[in-house]
């Protein structure tokens, strides 16, 4: 994969920074917060790993929390309550803490959890500013990988001081591809298996790293080529989204329209490829839940 040199920032991002009447130096400043909250988030997810006392699911199977999901929260709100208290919060395991305006943080103290759990060093804490639900900035913080990301509209995305740049990748057969599949995969036959197997018989690959928000940082890097994944949350989403964007490539609906937090559903990748995934996504139907061993998938469902 070889970097592009598509042009910066001509997203959702630089829409929501030109339409927030927010001042570069308040972007700057803001920027500071978000890379500064993340990475405390991430000093605690460094002190907890390898030492968990607690895992737990939270309501749905696969679905686990532990305390460095809540120390690693704890530490995120406290930099934002100290720096930005007149603006509102959306974290995964507190929940919204509104506040009049448009300006909302969108934070996921630990974005793999099930990757912590079982110590694999693949996890991050993510924390992204949305304006009236469009993604503005982010910063990620990866401390197992010992990476800290960080985009903003016209100051570009960066990974420890190294400026990012998608891939050239044209191609559906010169592509490596990442994915993942929601908690909810167990019980509806939209679970993505369709497309991971239509696009690994077509690609040179398709990862599965477990944490959404890294997936973006490595396609906005040029190290994957292009994602698509479903059942996610803004959480997941707003930081990654920024990076990518900014890092020159391009996020969309799966059938190319604009991109909306609040679906779940996200196609992220270099400008030259979004038309072939898009072309890909539009093949793909549900598999049978019995070819994969889980035939009550199949049987007819009664509107409530």
């Amino acid at each position: 994969m070889v970097a592009s040199g598509v042009g910066m920032g001509m997203g959702q991002s630089s829409d929501a920074f030109q339409r927030s009447g927010l001042s570069s130096a308040e972007l700057e400043q803001l920027l500071d917060v978000a890379r500064r909250a993340a990475e405390a988030g991430g000093a605690q997810l460094r002190q907890h790993f390898g030492k968990l006392e607690k895992v737990r699911e939270k309501g749905r199977s696969g679905d686990l929390v532990t305390e460095a999901d809540h120390a690693a929260e704890a530490a995120v709100l406290a930099v934002l309550a100290a720096e930005t208290p007149a603006i509102g919060v959306l974290a995964e395991e507190s929940g919204r803490q509104a506040k009049p305006g448009d300006l909302e943080w969108c934070v996921d103290p630990l974005d793999g959890t099930t990757n912590y759990a079982h110590s694999y060093p693949f996890f991050g804490t993510s924390v992204g500013l949305c304006w009236r639900g469009q993604p503005l900035l982010g910063a990620l913080a990866a401390p197992g990988l010992e990476q800290l990301y960080w985009a903003a509209p016209g100051l570009g995305a960066w990974c420890n001081g190294t400026r990012l740049r998608v891939s050239d990748c044209p191609s559906l057969d010169r592509a490596l591809l990442v994915t993942g599949f929601a908690y909810d995969r167990h019980t509806r036959l939209d679970n993505n298996y369709a497309e991971f197997a239509w696009f690994s018989h077509r690609t040179q690959g398709v990862r599965r790293g477990g944490s959404v928000a890294l997936d973006l940082a490595f396609v906005a890097a040029g190290k994957l080529d292009g994602l698509w994944e479903r059942g996610l949350s803004p959480w997941d989403l707003a930081a990654g989204v920024v990076l990518v964007e900014e890092a020159g490539g391009v996020v969309s609906a799966y059938d190319g329209s604009a991109f909306v937090i609040d679906t779940g559903r996200i196609l992220a990748c270099g400008s030259g490829l979004q038309q072939p995934l898009i072309e890909g996504l539009s093949h793909c139907q549900p598999l049978a839940g019995a070819s994969y061993g889980a035939p009550e998938l199949d049987a007819p469902r009664l509107d409530p």
